[in-house]
């Protein structure tokens, strides 16, 4: 199947609503260190586009009811540097309008701004993760990743076409990236995003040995953090107490800013009316 229903990790945690999950391409180029799909998905730096997407999906669409949820992509960026030529995001994007389909974009990338034709004829709303405005940081986090500006210069293009935009804060690092939230809050805001969404790192062997190997000064500090927190879904979760300080300060600057905030999978209630993947732009 092309489209499935979201949650992969079966979590108790996952407090998304009921959405179809839509991957037009298998790996991603970003590199990022922290990536999570890195663990399940063989290959994931080598990138590559499902076979045969377009009929695949033009068939399943066709057998479901309209107004349906589908997230592009929740592994997979769908808007890899090959999609600029390949297009088959743009025409996933067209049969999903066709069905009358409500969307929802996850991605790192800029490229996603080529398809504003389309989305704003559509009921869609876009996240843009944006872990730093520092851009150093950036390139030795997300070394595939388009920079911070260019996210930011998205955002701004999104609002200016009337597309609702999140931003998602995901994951902060303590001791990497939790330095600079009311900076990196203020900016989104200015940006036009709408909704922030935020959640701290959960540490897969995989992925705690890149970021590990990338910042050896912050090795011991890590570990020790990591250590006697719990294991939850195939990863291991920093202490309660530590997680709902680091969120409890994006979620200050965030009411601050005047944007609403939730997290992901950590457990935390956040306001009614309010959902977890900011999804609730598209009933807005």
């Amino acid at each position: 199947m092309i489209l499935r229903p979201f949650d992969p990790w079966k979590s108790e945690l996952c407090t998304c609503p009921a959405k179809l999950s839509l991957n037009p391409y298998t790996g991603c180029p970003h590199g990022c260190l922290y990536c999570y799909a890195s663990s399940y998905i063989p290959r994931f730096s080598s990138c590559r586009p499902k076979t045969d997407l377009l009929r695949r999906l033009h068939r399943e669409a066709a057998k479901i009811s309209p107004g349906q949820i589908a997230a592009l992509s929740n592994s997979s960026d769908p808007y890899p540097h090959m999609e600029e030529e390949l297009g088959l995001t743009r025409g996933c994007l067209r049969i999903l309008k066709e069905r009358g389909f409500r969307v929802q974009i996850v991605t790192k990338s800029d490229l996603v701004t080529r398809d504003i034709d389309l989305l704003a004829g559509m009921r869609a709303v876009v996240a843009i993760t944006v872990t730093t405005i520092d851009e150093s940081l950036s390139r030795r986090l997300e070394p595939g990743a388009p920079s911070p500006h260019r996210r930011l210069s998205a955002i701004e293009a999104l609002t200016e076409a009337e597309i609702p935009v999140s931003a998602r804060i995901d994951p902060l690092i303590p001791g990497i990236n939790d330095s600079g939230v009311e900076d990196l809050v203020s900016s989104l805001s200015s940006a036009g995003a709408r909704h922030i969404i935020s959640s701290t790192y959960k540490a897969r062997p995989d992925s705690m040995k890149r970021i590990i190997s990338a910042f050896p000064e912050e090795a011991e500090a890590l570990k020790a953090l990591f250590s006697p927190g719990e294991r939850i879904s195939g990863s291991r979760y920093l202490p309660e107490k530590i997680r709902r300080k680091i969120l409890d300060n994006v979620r200050a600057h965030a009411s601050k800013a005047g944007i609403t905030f939730s997290t992901c999978r950590e457990g935390f209630a956040f306001e009614e009316g309010i959902s977890c993947d900011g999804s609730h732009l598209l009933f807005r």
